[in-house]
């Protein structure tokens, strides 16, 4: 039975509220909510464990691109307690200039481990 499949969206988008929000407290909140305690994030550029540090590699990411928005790209896939879903990053109102595809591992509903890979990333990005 694919448990995951009817709340792909619904995570996807929650994942995607994490990283546009520029608030640490109300990031924080959110991670609580929908990340496990011990969640991992890898991607080719940045890594960490834990709410705390995962909250501190997003807030690093609005630093480097502030006014820069997160939004899916297409729909979320899921199988079992697997989710793919491809997203991309650029500045309101403009081309986006980053784009990906992240792979995740939920646990009872929610996020465990997130392995990201970046498809289309602009040279001196």
């Amino acid at each position: 039975m694919n448990t995951a499949a009817p709340d792909a969206a619904r995570i996807a988008e929650q994942y995607i509220a994490v990283w546009n929000e520029t608030d640490a407290e109300r990031r924080l909140k959110l991670l609580e909510s929908h990340w496990s305690a011990d969640a991992r994030y890898v991607d080719p550029l940045m890594q960490g464990s834990g709410h705390a540090q995962i909250s501190a590699l997003v807030g690093g990411v609005h630093q480097r691109y502030p006014g820069f928005r997160f939004k899916l790209k297409g729909q979320a896939d899921a199988h079992g307690d697997h989710l793919r879903f491809s997203w991309t990053l650029g500045p309101s109102g403009a081309e986006d200039l980053v784009e990906g595809t992240d792979f995740v591992q939920l646990e009872s509903g929610k996020l465990r481990a997130v392995t990201g890979f970046l498809d289309k990333v602009p040279a001196g990005a």
